[in-house]
């Protein structure tokens, strides 16, 4: 069985390399995902918001910052900022809970400020 850290070590990686099928089987098939946008349900309906992320975060001149991991069992949050072409994100969460090798509940949060 995939432990926190493994799960989150693989969803940072393929975040990283924009890998979104292997980002998406990450999550259990009733994940639920809070985030801007509202409350999502599986992984089709997460797609979109990693679709929007990983547009944004392929632009020219990205600085990402991890800040803070905190793992307990099975919750874990992230604290990070980042720079993109297009927002700054002054701070930024995810907090996550894994069960049974799977992302169940993730909840993103951030300051954002628009560039543009």
């Amino acid at each position: 069985m995939k432990t926190t850290t493994d799960v989150l070590n693989h969803h940072r990686k393929c975040f990283a390399t924009r890998d979104i099928d292997g980002l998406l089987a990450d999550y259990a098939p009733d994940a639920v995902f809070f985030g801007s946008s509202g409350t999502l349900r599986g992984p089709d309906a997460i797609k979109p918001v990693f679709e929007q992320f990983f547009a944004e975060f392929a632009k020219p001149g990205l600085s990402f910052a991890p800040k803070q991991l905190l793992i307990e069992g099975a919750y874990a949050i992230t604290v990070w900022t980042a720079e993109t072409a297009d927002n700054s994100y002054e701070h930024a969460s995810d907090t996550f809970v894994i069960q049974n090798g799977s992302i169940c509940l993730q909840a993103f949060t951030a300051k954002i400020k628009p560039k543009h």
